[in-house]
């Protein structure tokens, strides 16, 4: 029915396209006009839209002489001129929708209109790539078209200061990538002075590779932590423990990513940890170490999921094959890691701010993207985001050929079969792009070409620093290029001399990927604006994929008809199986991501209150009343706690309130107990109150104008330092959350009213923390402030996750040498801190 009514009607994508249609040809009817413009004439424009807008004008208003004015300073810049599918992707982003535009289509250059128009909001517009080759690419060449029109472009680098951040943020346009840009957002409310802050308010953002940051990678949080307190010596004697495990002591679940101790392997842990009940609730320290233990062994595989370099663990993207520096693995299993490869095992963290991208690029006031595959991810883009996907046609039909996949019993009749296609293109120069799902892969491919002597170039993990050189090179004639699947991605390949007569480029893909989406982008590396091109996937059914996914029905039935190794199977049946395996494998993932961002949604509710609150304690925003109620409340609950109202109880009560009062703010016999008991609770308040309030206005004769910045500082610090605490106690409450499914509750209810309670126990202890410390500031108040400020500045948060900001000196310390950040890593392997 459905493909009836597309018929009929159009897709959607068509529907919509058809209504800008008009708008479209708008902007191309003034092309001529803006060519007779002078150069100055032209730059003027920008002066001249500035002024419109200040006057009511809006941004839509003039959009299509806007965008006429792109089009033409970019022909006079960089030679380009942009094509109607581009102007219908540039009209796409600027509504804040998802542009699906093909590999190739020029996505870059796209990008360049709206971001000229939302640029002269002079509120910010950020351009987020998936790495920073990118981003300084894109800046480079780019914001040549944005200079030219006046308008200041900025790149986010991890080497740049605070300083050089700042000006970068200040700039129209700002390139960088979502890591950088997630990370300042997390800094920018760690700090004790809004001088210290980077980033404006989140105005409007376009995110290239939208499917790659928005879906792929919204699985891990960014997480700036601290050193934790727990030794790190468990996680070694747990990793000898797993290593004399049999195959009969534990029982691995692919599909769940799960591995868990038989009764063989509990006995055993009972035996080696000495422990009476391995399953004891006090036992549950021994039970997470070897739980992480178990998976670092049996479910992590090196050159795959991570690999080692320098002594460090590296994790590898399974997306993108890249090594994601300055990551971790959470809740111990990167120490476990540590322990089973045997480098040094890093203490377990703690969590001083976090935030998932999904809540990040939620809180832009206008949010697009742009990528070659993201219709397949179209109900999480609308669930998630609320953005919907256009697919854009391409400028020119698609000439590349999509053949059927070859399906081998065995990997190696696979791989045999691939080395054979490749030496055949080989021959008649045509270039080959291999992708791989893996290092491992790739490099075992390149052994068995090395050992026929084909010469070629390899792009993994290993090898990312020449990630954009190596790519662009791999249409020249003759040259194969063995890549992991989305390597290289946001860089063109462009056919050499006398390529397309041989065929164009050919991508061979040696196994299905998880999602047909990472499949769709190795397809698109070929046959670029209508380039000649071709592309095969080769599977076999020892490939992870079908060996976790595909029924056993399926299998038997490939049993029965007993092919050799070598030869493959083509069968409709198969491409069935694939395709209903990698359908489950996406939805089990859009669960998990679903999932982080239920248990985040409840975080981000209270993030954002704390946020707001630091905001306006930075912006100077003169706190006495605030503090005069927080004083008034404490009293006033701590009354109401105390004090039971019975009159057996009532000296008892009455001298706990004035007990617990005492350590907050009221002197010692201030009030004396049995003039206290003769008092109603109202009138106790009262008189509490009013005793506060002097005191406090002794405190402000005695600092004088410091009582504000006192004020200030101590918020800051106790606010930071209880919610520091509280994301770690949510961490905690998070883990064991799931426990309560067996008790027939929604966990992520559970979740959300006990961290709601949790929040307003931590909110009770900010007021009466801040009123404690208030109270008790030295007669010497310039050498407390002194204090009180030293021990809260930024520099005293150790941060693993994300490097500190470089400290520039005149000599830059030689790579070898020990990077001064206190790491004890060498300075090529850090931060890069001078």
């Amino acid at each position: 029915m459905m493909k009836l009514l597309e018929k009929m009607f159009g897709t959607y994508s068509q529907r919509q396209i058809k209504q800008i249609m008009p708008l479209v040809e708008k902007i191309e009817s003034l092309d001529e006009e803006m060519q007779k413009l002078s150069d100055d004439e032209l730059k003027g424009k920008t002066v001249e839209f500035r002024e419109r807008l200040s006057k009511g004008e809006t941004l839509d208003d003039i959009l299509p002489e806007a965008f006429a004015v792109v089009r033409e300073a970019s022909v006079r810049t960089i030679g380009q001129k942009h094509f109607r599918v581009q102007i219908i992707g540039g009209i796409i982003l600027h509504q804040g929708r998802i542009a699906e535009m093909k590999t190739g289509e020029g996505k870059t250059l796209t990008a360049t209109l709206p971001t000229y128009l939302n640029g002269l909001s002079k509120e910010g517009v950020h351009v987020i790539t998936v790495n920073e080759y990118l981003a300084k690419v894109q800046s480079e060449e780019m914001g040549v078209i944005h200079e030219f029109l006046g308008l200041s472009v900025g790149c986010i680098m991890h080497s740049l200061d605070k300083t050089e951040r700042r000006e970068a943020y200040n700039c129209d346009v700002t390139y960088g990538t979502n890591n950088e840009f997630g990370f300042d957002y997390l800094r920018d409310n760690m700090v004790i002075y809004k001088e210290e802050r980077v980033q404006r308010k989140l105005n409007y953002c376009i995110v290239d590779e939208v499917d790659s940051i928005l879906v792929d990678e919204a699985r891990t949080p960014l997480i700036i932590s601290g050193e934790g307190e727990k030794s790190t010596e468990l996680y070694k004697i747990a990793n000898f423990f797993v290593m004399g495990l049999t195959n009969e002591d534990y029982e691995v679940d692919e599909k769940a990513h799960s591995v868990i101790l038989t009764d063989s392997g509990i006995e055993k842990a009972e035996s080696f940890f000495k422990l009476e009940n391995y399953a004891d609730p006090e036992n549950m320290h021994y039970q997470h170490h070897v739980g992480q233990g178990l998976k670092a062994h049996f479910l992590m595989k090196r050159e795959k999921d991570y690999v080692v370099k320098d002594g460090e663990i590296l994790i590898v993207d399974e997306f993108t094959g890249r090594l994601m520096e300055g990551r971790r693995y959470s809740d111990g299993l990167h120490q476990s890691i540590e322990a089973k490869e045997r480098v040094k095992v890093e203490k377990e963290s703690k969590t001083l701010a976090s935030i998932t991208f999904q809540n990040y690029f939620r809180m832009y006031k206008k949010l697009s993207g742009m990528t070659g595959t993201a219709e397949t991810e179209e109900m999480e883009f609308r669930e998630i985001y609320g953005l919907d996907v256009i697919v854009i046609p391409t400028n020119k039909p698609i000439a590349r050929i999509d053949a059927n996949d070859l399906v081998y019993k065995t990997e190696r009749g696979k791989y045999n079969a691939i080395v054979k296609d490749v030496i055949e293109s080989h021959k008649k120069g045509q270039p080959v792009l291999v992708g791989t799902v893996s290092i491992e892969i790739s490099e075992l491919i390149s052994e068995l070409l090395k050992r026929k002597g084909i010469k070629h170039q390899v792009l993994n993990a290993k090898f990312h620093e020449q990630e954009a050189e190596i790519v662009a090179l791999a249409g020249e004639k003759g040259a194969v290029t063995i890549a992991t699947n989305m390597a290289g991605r946001g860089t063109d390949i462009k056919l050499g001399e006398g390529v397309k007569e041989v065929g164009g480029l050919k991508v061979i893909g040696t196994a299905r990927h998880e999602s047909r989406r990472i499949d769709n982008q190795l397809r698109g590396r070929s046959g670029r604006q209508g380039d000649e091109g071709y592309s095969r996937f080769y599977i076999s059914l020892e490939d992870d994929l079908m060996r976790i996914f595909t029924s056993d029905r399926f299998k038997g039935m490939v049993d029965k008809l007993g092919l050799p190794e070598d030869e493959p199977i083509e069968a409709g049946m198969v491409t069935k199986a694939i395709e209903g395996a990698q359908k489950k494998v996406e939805g089990n993932n859009f669960d998990v991501r679903k999932n982080v961002l239920q248990y985040d949604d409840v975080m981000n509710k209270q993030r954002e209150i704390i946020y707001s609150q630091r905001g306006k304690v930075l912006d100077g925003e003169n706190l006495q009343d605030q503090i005069q109620d927080m004083v008034e409340e404490v009293i006033s609950e701590s009354v109401d706690k105390h004090m039971s109202g019975l009159e057996e109880t009532l000296k008892d009560d009455t001298h706990k309130l004035l007990a617990f009062l005492e350590e907050i703010y009221l002197p010692k016999n201030e009030i004396k107990l049995e003039d206290a008991i003769k008092l109603s609770n109202e009138e106790l308040k009262e008189k509490l109150i009013a005793i506060a309030k002097q005191k406090y206005k002794e405190l402000e004769e005695l600092l004088k104008d410091e009582v504000r910045e006192a004020e200030r500082v101590i918020l800051l610090k106790v606010v930071d330092t209880k919610w520091m605490a509280h994301i770690d106690d949510m961490d905690h409450l998070r883990q064991g959350i799931g426990l309560r499914a067996y008790r027939q509750q929604d966990p992520v209810q559970a979740y959300q009213f006990e961290g709601s309670d949790m929040f307003d126990e931590m909110i009770s202890n900010i007021k009466i923390d801040t009123i404690k410390y208030l109270y008790h500031i030295s007669i010497n108040a310039a050498i407390e402030r002194e204090r009180v400020a030293k021990e809260t500045g930024t520099n005293a948060v150790k941060d693993d996750n994300v490097k500190k900001q470089p400290v520039k000196k005149d000599k830059k310390p030689g790579r070898n040498d020990e990077c001064s950040c206190g790491s004890g890593r060498k300075y090529k392997n850090c931060c890069g801190r001078a």
